[in-house]
């Protein structure tokens, strides 16, 4: 029978109906800790049941019940702006000079996880003879193979996929429910067969051969199709950014209430059309159902649904339709003095570093996921705005990226930082690690929370990828770590056990393999390396 899409989850990040009323956390604050001094388809037969995403559940719930994440995260061969442009202007509509790189190096692909809504672009037969679900370990994507596709850049959402060639096609893949693959993705009835087969080795039969395989995304809506350097994916909605700054996009934002819209005047966009209000647009960042984008003089725009604070803003009165989220507007005071460089986002919090460093966050709390104390391991703990993260205010952060309920973060001479949830092993520290001045305890004396940025020790990150429970950091050296949630083997260690502190991945299939990238959605994980010229 086909798969069951049920419990989808998140970063990447996953659907989830139901995103307020989070119940007590349970957790009790150590007396002697410190204080921190200062970041479907008739086909798809799922009923996509609500989730608590604030997490404040009993710490012993079964992780299959938390979402998974999704993430959305630009390569390392992509050439990123660090610091704004100053030289080139002009509106989104008439700009003609190139303010943003072509990505050109091409990428092999490996993939690894669940796959059981398509989400591995594996298509949905055999291929010498190994099924596309459940693949333990990478693999080589041959659908995406560097020579004959070529693969630029890749962005991980919840349950689908976008990724850039280098001849400027988008393809998409996975679950389509929102529109999000922007192309019309029609299922294939697998016929009789399937319905008198029970056999759940062969369930990977019931897989739509039209989602699960890459497929070109319709632009026929653009009256001009530009050249695109980056796409970025939520959990149920696409962006596409042009190398004179322009971004485009598709699908919905989901919110408490189901689907939330992709602007105030259209629920859900099939198509890629441009977003309005964005021009010199640099580079892109993708949150469960919210987004980022910094312009070329380091401003950060912030958009989508936005109900625990992840914009960073709230519209200007009560009067004001909650649905003006959806419009793209600055989130915070920039100026020429303290600019962004970079930005990033977890499930439902935000970051950007700045120009001289320095980690800034806002968004849900709960967890201390944004890398400040604030309120952490109670109801409704939000950092409202963006501030700065005081306890890497010693360091020059150049990197972060966040899951669902924790974020982790790189310095210029490769310190790996990790913060938040701890009782999944997201953070990647052993037991330990964890003292009563730096962590939450809960009511049955099990550390929950970490609330201090922490050093995880023996290991030296150039690159870091986080999806709603796991982890992956890539090295100097092109090698790639794991940790977390692995239940659904998005690990690429082989096991459904937890993995508690980072451990490489090693396969046959990416032994020898220069890995500069990684990415994680909800039930699966990719890592790619560079094809040698």
């Amino acid at each position: 029978m086909a798969p069951r899409k049920g419990a989808p989850s998140k970063k990447g990040r996953a659907v989830t109906t139901e995103t307020t009323g989070a119940k007590s956390s349970s957790v009790t604050k150590s007396s002697s800790r410190k204080t921190t001094d200062i970041d479907g388809n008739s086909h798809l037969v799922i009923k996509r049941r609500s989730e608590n995403h604030r997490g404040d559940g009993e710490p012993d719930a079964t992780h299959q019940e938390r979402p998974r994440r999704h993430g959305t995260f630009p390569t390392p061969s992509q050439a990123q702006v660090d610091t704004p442009h100053s030289t080139i202007t002009g509106t989104a509509s008439s700009a003609t000079s190139p303010i943003n790189v072509i990505p050109s190096k091409r990428l092999k692909v490996f993939v690894f996880g669940e796959g059981g809504f398509g989400e591995l672009g594996l298509g949905n037969q055999k291929y010498n003879e190994k099924k596309p679900m459940n693949v333990k370990r990478p693999r080589l994507n041959h659908n995406l193979l560097p020579d004959k596709v070529g693969i630029v850049q890749v962005a991980c959402g919840g349950m689908h996929v976008v990724a850039l060639t280098a001849d400027n096609k988008i393809l998409t893949w996975g679950v389509n429910d929102l529109k999000a693959l922007g192309r019309e993705a029609v299922f294939k009835d697998p016929g009789t067969e399937m319905d008198d087969d029970n056999d759940d080795d062969d369930e990977y039969k019931g897989l739509d051969v039209s989602e699960s395989t890459p497929g070109e995304v319709d632009l026929s809506a653009l009256s001009h199709v530009p050249r695109f350097v980056q796409v970025a994916a939520t959990d149920s909605a696409s962006f596409a950014l042009s190398e004179t700054g322009e971004v485009y996009g598709w699908g919905a934002f989901k919110g408490s209430d189901g689907v939330f819209g992709f602007t105030q005047d259209i629920k859900i966009q099939p198509i890629p059309i441009q977003v309005a209000g964005l021009k010199e647009i640099t580079s892109l960042a993708a949150g469960a159902n919210h987004m980022l984008a910094l312009d070329k003089h380091g401003k950060v725009f912030t958009w989508g649904y936005g109900g625990e604070f992840q914009l960073g803003w709230k519209p200007a009165s009560r009067h004001t339709s909650p649905k003006a989220t959806l419009d793209p507007h600055v989130c915070g005071r920039f100026t020429k003095q303290n600019y962004a460089v970079k930005i990033a986002a977890g499930s439902y919090h935000s970051f950007y570093i700045n120009n001289h460093g320095k980690l800034w966050s806002w968004g849900l709390n709960n967890f201390s996921q944004t890398g400040h104390p604030d309120l952490a391991g109670k109801d409704n703990a939000i950092v409202t705005t963006a501030k700065a993260v005081r306890a890497l205010r010693d360091y020059n952060i150049v990197h972060v990226d966040g899951g669902e309920h924790h974020s982790v973060a790189v310095s210029a001479d490769g310190k790996l930082f990790a913060w938040g949830r701890i009782d999944g092993h997201q953070v990647g520290l052993p037991k330990e690690a964890f003292t009563e001045e730096n962590t939450i305890i809960d009511k049955y004396g099990k550390p929950r929370i970490l609330i201090e940025p922490t050093i995880i020790p023996n290991l030296t990150a150039a690159f870091a990828a986080v999806g709603t429970d796991t982890t992956i950091v890539v090295t100097p050296n092109g090698k790639a770590y794991s940790w977390g949630f692995s239940i659904s083997y998005q690990t690429g260690q082989g096991t459904k056990d937890d993995i508690e502190t980072p451990t490489l991945i090693d396969n046959s299939a990416i032994r020898g393999e220069n890995i500069v990238w990684a990415g994680l959605g909800g039930q699966y994980s990719m890592l790619a390396s560079i094809e040698e010229e």
